[in-house]
């Protein structure tokens, strides 16, 4: 009552007093620093950019969220020692600053920087964030160069690191072809298959695991993965010489495909944030690794849309588009939580491989401010959070999934039991085939 009688000046006044401004997100600015790659065999390389004095690099600005990271108390150095880490490790939980993954504009300069893992500012499909991106001298990128490639972002007072890591180059439908596609494909295979990608008995398996009679030696599969010269290897090392260049950044790891999964696998190792965009469940190549299992993953987000068969585990069989192109990804459960853009009913879209390609994501979905992706009348602008708890993996045999947090190819499965739907129940005892997907 006594308000209304107050002149409006001192309303005025008065209200902005007493009426306290939402908080904005935080925001971090970047910067291009460094260009990584990998030389002679598995020996991680950087680059750093060279400027003119009349060009400086471009910067801009991510959001913020805060989120709590466990890091192990004991951090593996090199791949011998991913197989002794106790189940009774101990974690140290630790408070950080994460990109603000709610955020469409924050996913899509991410997704950016994803993009651009896999080319570099003088090429046509590099995307710009700004005006004055000075140009950069490439390392390890020559047309003879075949290995781990990628990009380091970091704020002006290295308090941020944001390494951006390549993922699959093959020519098919999303892709280009490139030097490095014959080890990113071994790389996919070894990680994403159920057995050294055997798919059918015309294949050549990527490792000496296969048995024969549905049979699959874990142990191998284990070692096979273990090599010094395979990419989580690999990242395993980058993220070492990282954090030796910057010890007191909080590093963030982004990629898309086969560079979000080995990512989020760096990132479970090491707990740190992760953005993965439209990659092959990672789960089972975790549990092959021995990989520390933390108290929580949700510091990894995987962000990938239901037109894109990979991701959701259904480009499998020998008339697949992915076996055609001679991959192996036949895994369907990921790491951490999920954000899951659902194109196929949004937006009209068919389940098909064209899907797959992170420019897709970004100039299709990201980019766009007016799509709605909320459920139940609630608009959004990114979808909420999913995770994958059970996941239901096809084997490739008609009739037949797996309902397995775990597989591994021991014997022949034997039939127990076929229910009303038509599937089939598998025996769990000895001779099963019990592998994570």
């Amino acid at each position: 009552m006594l308000y209304n009688l107050l002149p409006s000046a001192l309303q005025y006044l008065l209200a902005s007093w007493l009426i306290t401004p939402k908080p904005s997100t935080p925001t971090l600015q970047f910067e291009l620093r460094h260009e990584h790659a990998l030389a002679h065999g598995s020996r991680v390389v950087f680059s750093d950019l060279r400027t003119t004095s009349s060009l400086r690099p471009e910067t801009y600005a991510l959001g913020t969220s805060p989120m709590t990271v466990h890091k192990p108390m004991f951090l593996p150095s090199s791949s011998g020692t991913r197989f002794h880490i106790a189940s009774d490790t101990a974690w140290d939980p630790v408070e950080v600053d994460g990109p603000d993954v709610q955020d469409r504009e924050v996913l899509l300069l991410l997704a950016k920087m994803a993009n651009n893992a896999y080319t570099d500012p003088t090429q046509k499909d590099w995307y710009g964030i700004g005006t004055n991106w000075n140009n950069s001298y490439p390392f390890g990128w020559e047309p003879d160069a075949d290995g781990f490639r990628g990009h380091i972002f970091a704020t002006p007072d290295n308090s941020t690191v944001v390494v951006s890591v390549k993922g699959t180059s093959l020519m098919w439908p999303i892709g280009g072809g490139g030097p490095t596609q014959r080890k990113d494909k071994f790389n996919d295979n070894l990680l994403f298959s159920c057995c050294c990608a055997r798919v059918g008995p015309t294949w050549s398996t990527v490792c000496g695991c296969y048995e024969g009679g549905y049979k699959c030696d874990q142990g191998c599969l284990e070692q096979s993965l273990a090599e010094d010269s395979l990419f989580y290897s690999i990242g395993i090392n980058l993220y070492n010489n990282v954090t030796f260049m910057y010890p007191d950044a909080n590093i963030w790891l982004v990629g898309h495909s086969l560079g979000g999964a080995l990512a989020s696998l760096v990132g479970v190792t090491f707990g740190i944030p992760v953005v993965a965009f439209e990659s092959p469940a990672e789960r089972l190549a975790a549990t092959r690794l021995h990989l520390p299992s933390p108290p929580s993953t949700q510091h990894v987000t995987h962000v990938y849309n239901t037109g894109d068969p990979i991701p959701m585990g259904t480009c499998t069989g020998v008339s697949s588009t992915c076996a055609l192109a001679g991959l192996a990804l036949e895994t369907r459960c990921h790491l951490g939580q999920v954000i899951r853009y659902d194109s196929v009913t949004k937006l009209g879209w068919s389940a098909n491989v064209v899907h797959h390609g992170i420019q897709t994501l970004i100039d299709s979905i990201l980019s766009k401010e007016d799509l709605d992706w909320g459920e139940e009348g609630e608009p959004r602008s990114v979808p909420a959070f999913s995770s994958e708890e059970d996941c239901v993996v096809s084997t490739g045999i008609p009739g037949m999934i797996i309902e397995s947090e775990t597989l591994i190819l021991l014997a022949p499965p034997r039939i127990v039991s076929i229910g009303s739907s038509g599937t089939t129940a598998i025996s769990r005892g000895r001779g099963v085939v019990l592998a994570q997907l």
